[in-house]
């Protein structure tokens, strides 16, 4: 029952070439960036990633994208990222945009055995007739467009079907965390990472604080020790400012 890894390059030493993976974190809160940078170091390419965001410049999934080990993402906020936009343009990453309620609602299906379900968020757009832009050919042309998905009417309204997300990993962050593997998230660190611990076959947590098998309250526990094969202790975490706006 003890999950506990010593370091974080041997949580992510099997993580293989063309390996998915969900990632939790929304802007650059709850990031989990040690696990990241030490899937950066194992040198693991091809990857496809899932997350809310792609990270920005050295930041969060920002460092695999720049060293071009990301080949596929699917995500839903894709701004902050100038590299993001180059390789999308150039033709050098495959991207699925989708819509950010669905997003979680596709990783949490996943978790919970649900192959697909029903959402109208999307109904009479491209993400439901198909035609987004998935790959660019470099050139300004579409190399790969999404496809067109099944809509069905309901009690007189339209909803399209979206498919379950599940990954070989998912890669999170929490402030608390017990040998067992529950997990705590600490304010909005809880909107990505709860639904990405359950998407991934081997989940693997960063903790900041790890504590004892029944230190937790099981009222405070978010992710359940069933979702989570893996934890690695990582200490006090500082958060960096996304976006600094002041006054002139």
């Amino acid at each position: 029952m003890d999950k506990v890894i010593a370091t974080a390059a041997e949580a992510v030493a099997d993580i293989q070439d063309g390996a998915s993976f969900a990632v939790g974190g929304f802007g650059s809160v709850g990031v989990p960036q040690v696990l990241i940078d030490a899937v950066l170091a194992h040198g693991a390419t091809d990857l496809e990633v899932v997350s809310n965001n792609c990270g920005t410049a050295g930041v969060g999934l920002g460092v695999l994208l720049e060293a071009h080990r990301i080949r596929r993402t699917t995500s839903s906020y894709v701004g902050s990222n100038a590299e993001f936009a180059r390789q999308f343009l150039a033709g050098e990453l495959e991207v699925e945009l989708t819509p950010q309620g669905t997003l979680a609602e596709r990783m949490r299906a996943g978790g919970a055995g649900i192959p697909a379900f029903f959402t109208p968020a999307g109904v009479g757009t491209q993400v439901a007739d198909g035609g987004l832009p998935l790959r660019y050919d470099g050139e300004g042309g579409i190399a790969l467009a999404s496809p067109p998905k099944e809509t069905r009417v309901f009690g007189g309204v339209s909803y399209v079907l979206e498919h379950a997300i599940v990954t070989d990993f998912a890669l999170v962050h929490a402030w608390k965390g017990d040998r067992h593997g529950n997990l705590v998230y600490r304010r909005s660190a809880r909107n990505f990472n709860p639904p990405a611990a359950t998407a991934g076959r081997i989940t693997i947590a960063q903790v900041e604080h790890l504590v004892e098998p029944g230190e937790l309250d099981p009222d405070e526990v978010h992710t359940p020790g069933i979702h989570v094969q893996r934890v690695v202790h990582v200490g006090t975490v500082e958060v960096g400012i996304e976006n600094r706006t002041v006054r002139a």
